[in-house]
């Protein structure tokens, strides 16, 4: 009974803070200094406030003169931090595969603008106008996988001159590691950004299928234009392509007017299916959303190219730990952002928060007395 009890144990998976826990330790134990060890977690604690203020000057307890050396300067391995971050991400998406058929999971690309003002100087080659939008224009691999959602990784377009999005989509695509793939039956979504010839063609080569939005006026291989050619799962062939497509359409309600959009499929499948697949591509504008809003992905300050992408790197982890406190929470429905990056914080970074909490009491102790009350800490050890 007891080596049963014990082997019972072992078979476990662990909960997802013990999880975070151990990431976090990982990627302390990363840190060539205590000093750079407590720059990460005052850049963590930052992040995991889940305020969108993720500042270097809004670090109460590290200078910010400091954690502007850590993002920009220091030397810490940035690729030993992806490669632990993925390796962790790979074995939890690899624990949820299940007996019977391989199921399918939904490689969501797309392109959001952290907007910008001034020169950045540092920045050059980087800090783009698209869209009247001027600032750092970023092309987003996000996986996700029956509610499960991870920023796997990204790139920056970097103009008209240089490689388009839908090839630095697919240059994330290839990221994604064979035991993966070999795994799950890859479903590619994007937008109408991403419905090139050459896109589609490359999404195919890698052996995966996509539903991708396109415009009505695009042109076919017979000259017609696309909604000239049927809206419920027909197929058709793009202009310069000789592979088929199947094309479905459907009424989009914006601004109290109904607007039809049409979606294309490198797989032949029903205009309701076609339809479905296409609007699970939107689950990452609320990825975009969060990110933004939450975990200050659009708030970077530094001036050097590696300074950005490591302040980068940090929000797009703490938005997934994050999500990892909220799946341990077993909660239904949309995610209580501060609730659940407070859980993992104060799980994962316990004594950062104590200190926070104790230094916040020192610093209002005149307030607290003009009010009668005397806040006394004590500390003991067990």
């Amino acid at each position: 009974r007891g080596r049963g009890s014990c082997a019972s144990i072992k078979g476990m998976k662990p909960p997802l803070t013990t999880r975070a826990r151990k990431l976090v330790y990982e990627l302390l134990e990363l840190m060539p200094s205590p000093y750079q060890r407590a720059s990460l977690k005052a850049m963590l604690t930052l992040f995991l406030s889940a305020q969108g203020l993720a500042l270097p000057e809004h670090a109460g307890y590290k200078s910010p003169s400091a954690l502007s050396r850590f993002l920009n300067l220091y030397h810490w391995p940035t690729t030993g931090v992806i490669l632990i971050l993925r390796r962790e991400v790979l074995k939890i998406l690899l624990e949820r595969r299940k007996v019977g058929r391989r199921p399918i999971l939904r490689a969501i690309v797309d392109l959001t603008s952290l907007q910008k003002s001034g020169q950045f100087k540092g920045l050059r080659g980087l800090v783009r106008v698209l869209n009247k939008k001027h600032g750092l224009q970023l092309v987003v691999l996000y996986l996700e996988l029956d509610g499960w959602r991870v920023p796997w990784a990204f790139r920056v377009w970097r103009g008209k001159s240089s490689a388009s999005s839908g090839a630095l989509a697919l240059k994330l695509l290839r990221t994604l590691p064979k035991t993966l793939t070999a795994r799950y039956r890859v479903m590619v979504l994007a937008d109408s950004a991403f419905c090139g010839v050459e896109f589609l063609k490359g999404v195919r080569e890698l052996g995966h299928h996509a539903v991708v939005g396109v415009r009505r006026d695009r042109r076919l291989r017979d000259g017609r234009r696309l909604d000239q050619a049927g809206s419920r799962g027909e197929r058709a062939f793009l202009k310069g392509s000789e592979v088929p497509v199947y094309v479905a359409s459907y009424w989009l309600k914006r601004d109290g007017k109904r607007e039809r959009r049409f979606v294309l499929s490198t797989k032949a499948l029903s205009q309701g299916h076609i339809v479905r697949w296409g609007k699970r591509r939107w689950c990452i504008e609320g990825f975009f959303k969060t990110a933004k809003g939450r975990f200050s992905l659009d708030r970077f300050g530094q001036g050097t190219r590696l300074g950005v992408y490591r302040y980068l790197l940090l929000s797009l982890i703490a938005y997934l730990l994050a999500h990892w406190g909220h799946l341990s929470q077993g909660r239904e429905g949309l995610p209580r952002w501060g609730v659940a990056a407070r859980t993992i914080l104060e799980e994962v970074l316990p004594r950062t928060v104590i200190e926070g909490l104790l230094m916040e009491i020192e610093e209002r102790g005149a307030l607290l007395r003009s009010y009668g009350i005397d806040v006394r800490v004590n500390g003991c050890k067990i």
